[in-house]
C-alpha cells in the first residue's frame, strides 16, 4: 500500500506536456504547421568567400518526385510552406558561412585591430512557415553575426544599444573586468552605446551574449552570436603537427580553402512564453536545411563550428547519421578531444568543432539533428547532400 500511495504522489507531481507542443507533436498546425515533408532544394556548400563549391544552382530544381523521394526516405517530417527570407533579412543558408571579419587595420605595435559595430533592436522574425517571434536582435538577425578574428588581434566592439530594455554583450573569452558586458561593466540603456576591447584569446569556438536581467529572457529572446578566434600558426610552430592544423584552420590560408566550414547556433523559441520552447532549430529557422539540404563536395573536408544557446532545456545534442567525427571540445585544442563519436551533447554555452570526412561514401542526403526525437521532430532536423565524383 505504500508503494502505492508513493507512485500516486510521483503521479501527480508530473508536469503536464504543453498542450502547443502536444499539438505540433501530434502532427497537426500552429500558425502554418508542422506537419509533412516538402523538401524544396539544397543548400549551398560554400568555402569562406561565399563561392558556391559543388557545381549548380542554390536551390535544386522542386522536382515534385524528387521531393517525394526524399519526403519517404527521411520519415516524412518537416514544416509545409516557405520562411519569407528576405522578410527577416537574414537567410539560413547564408549564415552558414557569413563571416564577419570586421574592419582591419594596423597598430603601431604591429598587431591587428579589428573593429565591429553591432547594434541591439526588436525585430519580428519568422521562425517556421507562419509563426512570428518578436525578438530581441544584434544587427537585425537571430542569431547575430558570425565575429572571426584571429588569436592575438585586438578586438573593438562599438555597441549600441537601439532596443527597448538595457543589454550587454558577454564575449566568452579572456578579458578585463571592465569589459564583462555585465550590469555595470558595460551594460548600455536604450539609446546608449559602450565601445568593448580586448586581446582575441584563447583559439576557439566561442559566443557572445546578452547578460542583463532577467538573463534566461534575454537569452531566449535571441541575442547571442558565435565567436570565432583562429589560432595563429606562427604560434605552434614548434609542433609540426599542431602547426598543421592551426595552418587549417586559419581563415584564408590555402590549407583552410580546402575545408568545407559551417556555423551551426543550436537554439530554441518560447512562442507562447510559459518557459518551455515550441520550436527548435539549428541557427534560428525550423528544418530550414531539410527543407534545402547542405551541399557538400565529398572530395573535401567538413567543419563544423556548434554552439549551443538553448534556454529552457539543460543540454542539446548533434547526431550524424551514417558516419562518425572527431569533435574538439570549446575548440581550444589542436587536437580531437572526442576521437570516433557520431553524437554530442552541449548544455548551453558550451561549444565546440566537430570535423567530419564523407570521402569515402556513396553520395546521397546524410542526416544530422539533435538527438532529442522532440527537438528534432520540432525543427532541428537537417541534412547534409553528399555529391562528388568517388576516388
Amino acid at each position: 500500500m505504500k508503494f502505492f500511495k508513493s507512485l500516486k504522489t510521483k503521479i501527480t507531481q508530473i508536469k503536464p506536456v504543453n498542450p502547443v507542443r502536444r499539438r505540433l507533436l501530434g502532427g497537426g498546425f500552429l500558425a502554418g504547421g508542422l506537419v509533412a515533408l516538402t523538401a524544396s532544394g539544397s543548400a549551398r556548400a560554400q568555402s569562406h568567400d561565399n563561392h558556391s563549391t559543388p557545381e549548380g544552382s542554390a536551390t535544386a530544381p522542386k522536382d515534385p518526385a524528387a521531393q517525394e523521394k526524399m519526403r519517404m526516405q527521411h520519415g516524412g517530417m518537416t514544416t509545409v510552406g516557405e520562411v519569407d527570407h528576405a522578410r527577416n533579412g537574414f537567410h539560413p543558408v547564408e549564415m552558414l558561412t557569413d563571416w564577419d571579419r570586421g574592419v582591419a587595420s594596423t597598430l603601431p605595435d604591429g598587431r591587428t585591430l579589428r573593429e565591429f559595430e553591432i547594434t541591439a533592436e526588436d525585430k519580428e522574425i519568422e521562425i517556421a512557415p507562419g509563426i512570428f517571434f518578436p525578438a530581441w536582435t544584434y544587427n537585425g538577425r537571430v542569431p547575430g553575426p558570425t565575429l572571426r578574428v584571429t588569436e592575438g588581434d585586438v578586438v573593438r566592439i562599438r555597441f549600441t544599444n537601439n532596443s527597448s530594455m538595457p543589454h550587454t554583450m558577454h564575449f566568452h573569452g579572456i578579458h578585463a573586468a571592465r569589459m564583462d558586458g555585465v550590469p555595470g561593466a558595460g551594460e548600455a540603456m536604450p539609446g546608449e552605446e559602450f565601445t568593448y576591447e580586448f586581446d582575441a584569446k584563447p583559439f576557439g569556438c566561442h559566443l557572445y551574449h546578452c547578460h542583463s536581467f532577467p538573463l534566461k529572457r534575454h537569452m531566449q529572446k535571441g541575442l547571442y552570436g558565435a565567436f570565432i578566434v583562429d589560432p595563429d600558426p606562427e604560434k605552434h610552430r614548434d609542433n609540426p603537427a599542431d602547426y598543421a592544423v592551426a595552418r587549417s584552420r586559419l581563415l584564408g590560408t590555402p590549407e583552410n580553402d580546402h575545408w568545407q566550414e559551417f556555423i551551426m547556433v543550436m537554439n530554441g523559441f518560447d512562442t507562447n512564453f510559459d518557459e518551455e520552447n515550441e520550436i527548435y532549430a539549428v541557427n534560428s529557422i525550423a528544418h530550414a536545411y531539410s527543407n534545402e539540404p547542405i551541399r557538400v563536395d565529398k572530395a573535401r573536408p567538413i567543419r563544423v563550428y556548434l554552439v549551443n544557446v538553448t534556454e529552457f532545456d539543460p543540454i542539446n545534442s548533434f547526431h550524424l547519421h551514417g558516419n562518425f567525427f572527431d569533435y574538439y571540445d570549446h575548440g581550444t585544442t589542436l587536437s580531437p578531444t572526442l576521437r570516433i563519436v557520431d553524437t554530442v551533447m552541449q548544455c548551453q554555452a558550451q561549444r565546440g568543432i566537430i570535423e567530419i570526412s564523407f570521402a569515402e561514401h556513396e553520395n546521397g542526403n546524410y542526416m544530422f539533428h539533435a538527438h532529442q526525437a522532440e527537438f528534432a521532430e520540432l525543427g532541428w532536423m537537417s541534412l547534409f547532400q553528399v555529391e562528388g565524383e568517388d576516388a
